[in-house]
C-alpha cells in the first residue's frame, strides 16, 4: 500500500485491528512508527511493554488527522494554533498541555506530544479511526537503512505486531520536537527533519 494509493479494503483491516486493540507499524513523514488506538489502555500498555518504556516516565505522543482532532486531546491557545497551522502537516512533534479526554495511562500527565505527519496513510488512519493513534518510532540497532525498508521491518517485528503497512521506503531522520507548554516561547528541544516556519 503506497502513499499515493490508499487501498480501502486494506485500510478497513487496519482500522478493525486498531479498534480491536491491535498494534500496527505504519509510515510517517519521518521514521516508521508503531501505533495503536490512543484511547485503548491495554493496547498502549502492550506497546510500552514491546518498547520497554515506562508510560509514567516517557513522553507519549499521538498522531492526529488534523489540528481539529488534535484540539480535542491537547489544549491549544491562539498563539500555538497559528504555529501549528503554519507547520502542519509536517515532520514535527509539538509538546502541548494534555486535555482530560486522553485515557487513564495519560492521567497525571501534564503534556502530550501531537503529530500531524505529512503522510497521507498516517493521517487517513487517524481520520478513519475517529481518534488519534498513540505513536512511537520503531527501534533499529542493526543496519540503519533497514529501518527504512518495510520488508526488513516486517521481518524484525514478526509476531510482535499485528500488521506492517508498506508505505514505501521511510526516512532515517526523526521529527523535530517543539515544546509549546509556554506558548509565548516555543522551544525546539530536538532538531529533526522539520524546519519551523
Amino acid at each position: 500500500m503506497y502513499t499515493s494509493n490508499i487501498n480501502d479494503r486494506f485500510m478497513d483491516e487496519v482500522i478493525d485491528t486498531l479498534t480491536d486493540g491491535g498494534i500496527v507499524i505504519y509510515p510517517t513523514d519521518t521514521l516508521y512508527a508503531i501505533g495503536c488506538n490512543a484511547l485503548n489502555n491495554s493496547a498502549i500498555e502492550r506497546i510500552c511493554k514491546l518498547k520497554g518504556i515506562n508510560p509514567q516516565r516517557t513522553n507519549l505522543s499521538v498522531v492526529c488527522s488534523d489540528i481539529s482532532q488534535a484540539s480535542q486531546y491537547a489544549r491549544i491557545d491562539n498563539r500555538v494554533f497559528q504555529l501549528l497551522r503554519e507547520n502542519l502537516p509536517g515532520a514535527f512533534t509539538f509538546i502541548l498541555p494534555a486535555a482530560s479526554t486522553l485515557p487513564k495511562v495519560f492521567k497525571g500527565r501534564k503534556t502530550v506530544g501531537i503529530r500531524v505527519p505529512d503522510n497521507v496513510i498516517a493521517r487517513e488512519i487517524a481520520t478513519r479511526l475517529g481518534n488519534p493513534i498513540l505513536t512511537t518510532s520503531i527501534e533499529w540497532d542493526d543496519e540503519p537503512e533497514d529501518g527504512c525498508n518495510p520488508q526488513a521491518i516486517a521481518m524484525k517485528y514478526e509476531g510482535m505486531v499485528d500488521i506492517v503497512i508498506d508505505g514505501g521506503y521511510g526516512e532515517l531522520i526523526p521529527s523535530t520536537i517543539v515544546d509549546c507548554t509556554d506558548s509565548a516561547n516555543p522551544e525546539i528541544i530536538r532538531e529533526g527533519k522539520g524546519e519551523l516556519n
